[in-house]
Order: C-alpha cells, then structure tokens, then sequence
C-alpha cells in the first residue's frame, strides 16, 4: 500500500523512550504494536499515560465493539476497515480473546404502531434471533456474519497488557503538555524542535490549580497523542494555536441486558434499526457471548465543544442520561417479548466519541517537532479499527512511514476549524447507524 510521507524512512532515529498518552483501545494497541515490533529489543521503553485509575475506562470499557469489513469500501478508510477486521481474528486467538466472533446483522425497522409483527422473508428468517419475538416492521439483512464481527473492547485492551507484560508501563496522570528543546542540527533533522518530555498532572490535580508539586514529568524523546476525544488539547502543547485539530466529543448513552435464562444464551444476531419517532431512538443491538445484550443508538446524545473537552469534560465522570435508558429500554422490549417479560438491565452508561468536521481520524507526525505524533479522532470506529491503526502508527515511528496504511488522508494540518462534515456509522457510503 501506499506509505505516508510525514517522515522520510532513511533519516529514522529510533526512539528510546516513547509515551503515548490514552491507555484506550487505540492507545493501547499503539503501544503493544510497538512493543511487538520492538521485541527482543531493551533499548526502547515504552509508557502509556492513562488518566483514569485503569486502562479501557472511558470509550473502551463501554462501546459495542461492532466491525465491519467492507461497510468502508470505496472511502479513504477502507483499508483501516479492512486491515484490522482480518487482524482481530487473529489476534483474538494469540491473546485469548473469548469475547470475539463473527455476527450476522439485520436492518429492522420499527413498527409503526407499536403492535404488529413483519412476517420476513425465507432468507431472512433463518437469521432471526428468538428473542426478536415483539412487534417490529420490514426485516432485511445487512450481512450474514462473513464481514461483520464483535468484541468486548475492554477484554481486547486488556490482553493486549497482559501480553505485552513488562514491555509496556501503565502511568496514572492527565497530561499537561510536552517539554520540547531546539534541534542542534536543523539542516540535517529538517525539524525545528524536539520532544524531551512529557508533562502530567497526579491523580486529583488539574493543569489550572495545581501546584508545581503536582505536576511530574516523564523523560521521553517521542510522545503519541491518542486520548481520544480530549487529544484537542494538543493544539496548545503543538505550535500554540497555530495546530488546529477540531474535535467535537459525542456523549451518548448505552445499556446492557442481563441474560434473562440460566441454561441459554441469546441467539448471535445484531440488529440495527431504524428511526423510531415515538421513542426517539435507532437502536443498534448486540448480543454478546457472555450472555449479555449492549444497546446503543438511543438518541438524546450530547454535542461537547472542544474548548470543553480541552477543559477535561466528562473525563472523570461520564453518566447516562436516565431518560434515554428509559426510552431504549421501551423501544426494545417492544421489539422484544421475551425481554419485556423477563428483562432486566445489568447496567446503564455513557460515554464520548470523538468527532473530527470530516469522521476521519488525525493520525500522523506533527510537523516542526521530532517524536511528535498523533492518533486520535477515530469516530464511532475506534474501536473497529484499533489493531490497523497500532500497526500504521508503530510503523511510522520506528520505520519512518507506514506499509500497511495509507495515512495521507488522515494528515494532522489537513483542517481548518470551518470545515464541517458527516460523522456516522455508515456501511459503503450510506448512513446506517447513529448520525447524531
């Protein structure tokens, strides 16, 4: 494929110590693909930088973990669609991953007045799961489990760790800023400052009123930014204003199902549904194997500015709204006898997305710095493309570009604030999922 051209491979100084800040789904396989390929190695230290008390607690611990192969074909995301779909399988099964597995998915659209039931089609009715036995509209399919698939993000993240052992170090802290000095040699490094360190505020002290006691540093010649809808705030530890990396933080609300039998699990098939006007919602369904049902797509989501996020919004605390778990619960248990009957909710939560004007990701070097690098901004597929994205970005540190992935479109400068575009789940171009 074609390589990106952020770095010129021949001049590739390999890092001694790199922090990627975000212990994410995205942070963390950065992390773990450059341990990977640093294997054998001891002159390269690795630390990720994780706000919260453990890794995996903001997105990563409460999105679906729904994939899809082809759903970007003909888009500059196709081969991130492509590249981690075929890699999650086999990474599910060196890192032991129990969570992973192919997944038929239906379009199903609501009833109209909440009472009667589509009586679907041949071909579709052997993929109807047994629960969907409520009051919906016209049932199609969407794709019969050869290219659409699901994991528990938080179980992938965390057999990522568990692997990579003691290669990889877990720091608690919110960063703050990275420390830059000028490069001796501009004529030869082509850059004009370097990374030294990496800035970061302990557990419970925030940048603003923090004491210099409160605020550490860790010695690092390459930094990677991937902190998901918070990595705006690299704007001001970056060219101080001049970087521009618009971000909106999507807060959305999801619920989880207990399983409501002892001796089985329900029936492998994800629904996403259409708009349904008297609940407000477009329900995206997902049975998962340890029995549970995760439901997201029920409206009502929030819009966070970035000055917002830069601020540090719903980093500590991120809440549902119980009025949409209300209406998601409705509108499923509609869909749904058997859960109407004997459904009960194993949780309520929220979380944020983060949402560049155009749904593509910033993934890059940063310009006029060495080790300076971004990952950030994937959208509502993060967590699809995680294993793709570690791997392009490890290759373009230590290597200097990236053989798997085409990371031109996704140029860290590409923005300017004005620019404003779509930012849904879309199979092949078309909207299919939450559009916010």
């Amino acid at each position: 494929m074609a390589a990106a051209t952020a770095r010129t491979a021949s001049a590739v100084t390999v890092p001694k110590h790199i922090v990627v800040v975000g212990a994410g789904i995205q942070g963390t396989s950065v992390a773990y693909h450059l341990a990977q390929q640093r294997s054998g190695e001891t002159s390269t230290k690795i630390t990720l930088l994780e706000s919260q008390s453990q890794p995996a607690m903001a997105a990563s611990g409460k999105g679906g973990g729904f994939m899809a192969r082809s759903w970007g074909d003909g888009s500059p995301t196709q081969s991130l669609h492509h590249v981690a779909f075929d890699m999650y399988e086999q990474l599910a099964k060196e890192l032991g991953c129990t969570s992973y597995r192919k997944i038929p998915v239906l379009s199903v659209a609501p009833s109209r007045d909440g009472k009667s039931r589509n009586t679907p089609n041949n071909d579709v009715s052997q993929l109807i799961p047994s629960w969907l036995d409520g009051s919906t509209g016209r049932i199609s399919p969407m794709g019969y489990g050869d290219d659409t698939a699901q994991i528990t993000p938080s179980e992938f993240v965390h057999a990522m760790l568990r692997h990579a052992g003691n290669r990889i170090q877990v720091v608690h802290g919110t960063c703050v800023g990275v420390e830059m000095q000028p490069v001796t040699d501009e004529s030869e490094n082509g850059q004009q400052q370097k990374v030294t360190a990496v800035r970061y505020s302990v557990s419970g002290a925030d940048d603003d009123d923090a004491d210099s006691s409160s605020i550490q540093t860790i010695e690092a010649d390459c930094v990677v930014v991937s902190a998901g809808p918070w990595s705006c705030a690299a704007e001001d530890w970056f060219h101080k204003g001049k970087l521009q990396l618009p971000m909106e933080g999507i807060k959305s609300t999801s619920i989880v199902w207990k399983n409501p039998s002892s001796s089985s699990l329900p029936d492998a098939t994800a629904l996403f549904c259409g708009e349904n006007n008297r609940f407000g919602t477009h329900l995206e369904v997902y049975p998962r194997p340890d029995g549970t049902i995760y439901i997201c797509g029920i409206g009502g989501s929030d819009y966070i500015s970035r000055d917002e996020l830069k601020d540090g919004a719903f980093r500590e605390v991120c809440n549902a709204n119980d009025a949409r778990v209300k209406a998601a619960m409705a509108a499923f248990q509609e869909m749904s006898q058997s859960y109407q009957e004997k459904g009960e909710l194993e949780r309520s939560q929220a979380c944020m997305r983060p949402c560049p004007p155009d749904a593509m990701p910033y993934m890059g070097a940063i310009p006029g710095y060495e080790g300076a690098y971004i990952n950030a901004g994937h959208n509502c597929w993060g967590i699809a493309w995680a294993p793709a994205c570690g791997l392009a970005m490890s290759e373009l540190i230590l290597e200097g570009e990236s053989s798997t992935i085409d990371l031109s479109p996704f140029d860290p400068c590409r923005f300017t604030p004005s620019l404003k575009g779509s930012r849904g789940r879309k199979r092949r171009g078309a909207s299919v999922g939450e559009q916010w």
